[in-house]
C-alpha cells in the first residue's frame, strides 16, 4: 500500500524462497477459491501455478511489512467488511479484524447504495475485490515508485491468461491503481471494501502498530535517518488531513479512531526526533 515515503508473468522465477507450511498452503487454497469463482465457470488453466508464483513474489527477502502476512490480513479484512455488507455472507476465510466489541455507525458510505458501482452494477464483486488483493503489492520495490503500475499490469496479463473475463480483470486492474491514493469515489463500493481493507493495519493495537512501524523503516532501510523522518511525517500529515480515512461504514466505526490515534502518536515521536 501507499502510505511510505517514497515483472514479468505470474510464472516468472522471482528467485524467492517460498515456505511450504499449513499457512501458505492455506492461501493457495484461498487463491483457487477465488480464481475458480472469478472465472465464472469458464474453463482455464490450473490455478496453482499462478498462486504459487504469486506468493513467491510476496516472499521476496527485501519485504518486511510487504510480505505473506499482509496479504493474508488484507484478505482477511476483506471478508470480514464484505460480511457486514448488506445481502449473503460471502466470505471465503476467516476475519482477523479487531475484537473491540464496537458496533457500526450509520450506513452512510458507500455500502449505503450497492447498486452504484463504475464497472460491474451489481453491489461488490468480491472475487474482483480478493484477486485485487492478491495482486496489489505483486510487484514491490521499496525504491521505485511505479509498484502499483507493474502490479495492475502483471494482473492485466496473468488473469487474462489464466481464464479471467475481460470486464472483471480491468476491474482488479483499476483496484490495484487505485492503491496509489487510496481514495476510492464515493460510489465505488469495490474500491472503498480493498482500500479499508489496506489501510486496517493503520488500527490496531499500539504494540501492533509499532510493529508495523518498525517493519516499515526495515523496508527502507537504504534511507538515512533525517530523510526517511522526513517522508513518513508527511505521509502521515497528508492521512491526519483526510476527511475519513475509512470509507466503508464498518470499517469507520471500528478503526478511524483507533487509526487517527496512532498516527498522531507516530508522528508525535517522529518530530521528537
Amino acid at each position: 500500500m501507499a502510505t511510505e515515503p517514497h515483472g514479468g508473468t505470474p510464472a516468472d522465477d522471482t528467485g524467492a524462497h517460498r515456505p511450504h507450511d499449513e499457512a501458505h498452503q492455506g492461501l493457495l487454497a484461498r487463491w483457487h477459491t477465488t480464481l475458480l469463482a472469478a472465472r465464472e465457470g469458464a474453463e482455464g488453466p490450473d490455478p496453482a501455478p499462478y498462486g504459487r508464483a504469486l506468493l513467491d513474489r510476496w516472499a521476496e527477502p527485501h519485504r518486511r511489512y510487504h510480505g505473506t502476512d499482509h496479504l493474508r490480513a488484507v484478505l482477511d479484512h476483506v471478508d470480514e467488511l464484505a460480511a457486514h455488507l448488506p445481502g449473503p455472507d460471502t466470505t471465503d476465510g476467516p476475519a482477523d479484524g479487531p475484537a473491540d466489541g464496537r458496533t457500526d455507525g450509520p450506513t452512510d458510505g458507500p455500502e449505503a447504495d450497492p447498486q452504484a458501482v463504475p464497472g460491474n452494477g451489481r453491489g461488490l464483486d468480491p472475487a474482483a475485490v480478493r484477486l485485487a488483493a492478491w495482486f496489489h503489492d505483486a510487484v514491490y520495490r521499496p525504491d521505485r515508485s511505479e509498484n502499483e503500475e507493474r502490479s495492475a499490469r502483471l494482473a492485466e496479463r496473468a488473469l487474462t491468461e489464466a481464464g479471467v473475463p475481460a470486464a472483471r480483470v480491468a476491474e482488479v486492474a483499476r483496484l490495484v491503481r487505485l492503491t496509489v491514493t487510496h481514495d476510492p469515489a464515493d460510489d465505488d463500493l469495490n474500491g472503498a471494501v480493498l482500500c479499508d481493507a489496506d489501510l486496517a493495519v493503520l488500527a490496531g493495537t499500539p504494540e501492533q502498530y509499532a510493529h508495523y512501524a518498525a517493519e516499515i523503516r526495515q523496508e527502507y532501510a537504504f534511507v538515512p535517518d533525517d530523510a526517511f523522518r522526513d517522508g513518513r511525517s508527511a505521509v502521515l500529515r497528508q492521512l491526519l488531513g483526510l476527511p475519513r480515512l475509512f470509507r466503508t461504514a464498518h470499517a469507520r466505526a471500528r478503526w478511524e479512531a483507533q487509526a487517527r490515534h496512532n498516527l498522531t502518536t507516530e508522528l508525535a515521536l517522529l518530530s521528537a526526533g
